[in-house]
């Protein structure tokens, strides 16, 4: 089916059919980051539309179980960016066979491990791929140093802290301050992940969000 024409998926055009100037054959592992509320499954989802052969992961999928992700405490923010997500397994089950995948099709890999809401792993469920596919990956901390090297492409998707609680709330029932003290963990956790990973400056592409009808791609100056 084709998409419609819109300014979201004019840009996500564009930005595919840059990728695949870069990477004309073979398997493509694409990260979609940002802070929570950033938009970022929506954005992946209709970046995904735009493709072929795409497939479609997220790192919630990939949590470590509740208890060793408030091992530190359920405030920490520490805990929060340290120990939210299970990235060996990630890699093992996942990154790592797709990529073997560009020469041997049929090594399978698996596009979830863990569900969130039961706190409990998910039965391992292994597919296949073209040798030309694309992995599209969307989540928070996607630029960490664990992550770094494994992404052929990526993307930062920027939006006022403001706003993405703005969104939180409506979406969640959180607290729509971002200094409330109900947010400290999820903050306070992402300003370490921006102050150590610094993601914009990994990313191989940015876009403001701040208006997610109207997504606009900004151009870094080096000068």
């Amino acid at each position: 089916m084709r998409l419609p024409i819109t300014p979201v998926t004019t840009l996500c055009r564009e930005l595919r059919d840059e990728v695949r100037r870069s990477y004309r054959a073979g398997r493509i592992m694409l990260a979609v980051d940002g802070l929570d509320g950033a938009g970022k499954t929506t954005f992946a989802d209709t970046f995904a539309e735009a493709g072929v052969a795409v497939f479609r992961a997220s790192i919630d999928d990939f949590h470590r179980p509740r208890a060793e992700r408030y091992a530190r405490g359920r405030t920490s923010p520490d805990g929060f960016y340290l120990d939210s997500y299970d990235y060996a397994t990630f890699r093992r089950v996942l990154l790592e066979p797709f990529r073997d995948g560009a020469q041997t099709a049929t090594i399978g890999f698996q596009l979830a491990a863990f569900d969130l809401a039961r706190d409990a792993p998910v039965e391992a469920a292994w597919t296949t791929a073209p040798r030309d596919a694309v992995l599209i990956v969307d989540g928070i901390f996607l630029h960490r140093p664990e992550l770094r090297g494994a992404w052929n492409w990526s993307l930062w998707l920027d939006v006022p802290m403001e706003e993405a609680y703005r969104r939180m709330a409506l979406r969640d029932g959180s607290d729509p301050d971002p200094l409330a003290p109900s947010n400290d963990r999820y903050r306070l956790g992402q300003e370490r992940y921006l102050r150590e990973a610094d993601p914009q400056v990994a990313a191989s592409v940015i876009v403001d969000n701040s208006d997610p009808a109207h997504p606009r791609r900004v151009y870094r100056d080096f000068c």
